[in-house]
């Protein structure tokens, strides 16, 4: 969950009781990351949680560029292009794919007559191809210029220093009222960021589509690449007692597993979170399912903090600032 850090104005120095009491831990999150994109850590620091808990933290700063596919694609160019050729939308709980019927078929799909994402006389899809044009359009207050728009941003757009930082705590910390996943659910382990609900309605109250790709994700310039939902994309190893495959690493410090449990049948049990509590792994939760537009239902516990800013201090409690 994204939160104001402060810059920190001492620097902190871990005693060694700190240390070895998450150390055994730590070791276990750096191999989980072992096939991230990992810049820095993970290390142990203080952190301040949503609640006001001051507690210990893991921080792992990670460039948003998973190791084994390359992200993509979003948009189709034209009308007569096949699923290859673009990504998937999620609606009323279904994976559609974007292709070129797809395009020609929204106002049908959302029986509104100004859809209009091509142009009738050569088949050729409107796409933001440019940086300027995918910033114009990837925000809640969609440029009207951009209405009518397959909106996609190129993860060649990021700076080539750009990192995201999270700071989650090593042992999480129960609250009694539950917590939002709409600023992020968690870190998935290949260093993706598992983000919250996209805004579809915002979205499609410009008449624009911004397509996921096959795996659930797609970009935008402040924290590039990142998913909002969980897809085939996520391998991993079942935990020792565990009932799914390990894929990510929450916000409030639980584990999230697959959305199929191993023996390809889908949890029943689960909380409003998506969470339950099974023998010999304690409480996690699993990712929702693909067409959910939802990875996490919310957060059982407090959370940390994500920040652009790799050299910040974790507050969770502060708000931040107007833009």
């Amino acid at each position: 969950m994204k939160h104001l850090f402060l810059l920190p104005m001492v620097l902190c120095l871990a005693s060694p009781l700190y240390a070895d009491a998450g150390g055994d831990r730590l070791h276990k999150i750096a191999h989980f990351f072992e096939d991230a994109n990992v810049l820095s850590g993970p290390t142990l620091v203080p952190c301040t949680l949503s609640r006001g808990t001051e507690t210990e933290c893991f921080s792992i700063t990670v460039k948003a560029e998973p190791k084994d596919y390359t992200p993509g694609p979003w948009c189709p160019t034209s009308v007569t292009d096949n699923a290859d050729k673009g990504g998937i939308w999620l609606k009323d709980g279904e994976v559609l794919d974007v292709d070129g019927a797809f395009i020609t078929n929204l106002p049908t799909l959302f029986d509104d007559e100004d859809w209009q994402l091509f142009d009738p006389a050569t088949g050729d899809v409107r796409v933001t191809d440019t940086k300027a044009a995918c910033e114009a359009a990837a925000r809640p207050d969609v440029d009207p210029e951009y209405n009518n728009y397959c909106v996609q941003c190129l993860p060649e757009y990021m700076a080539e220093d750009a990192s995201m930082t999270y700071v989650i705590p090593l042992e999480p910390q129960d609250s009694w009222l539950t917590n939002s996943a709409r600023s992020g659910s968690g870190i998935a382990r290949n260093g993706i960021r598992l983000d919250g609900p996209a805004p579809v309605d915002a979205i499609l109250d410009a008449h624009t589509i911004a397509p996921f790709d096959d795996c659930g994700g797609h970009v935008n310039t402040h924290v590039g690449y990142h998913y909002h939902a969980v897809t085939d994309c996520l391998g991993g190893a079942v935990a020792d007692g565990g009932d799914a495959v390990h894929i990510g690493i929450a916000m409030d410090g639980y584990d999230i597993f697959s959305h199929m449990l191993v023996d390809g049948t889908t949890p029943t049990d689960l909380d409003k979170c998506n969470g339950h509590v099974s023998e010999g792994v304690g409480y996690h939760y699993h990712a929702g399912a693909p067409g959910s537009n939802a990875i996490l239902g919310c957060l059982k516990a407090e959370t940390g903090c994500s920040s652009e800013n790799p050299d910040a201090v974790c507050d969770a409690t502060a708000r931040p600032p107007r833009p």
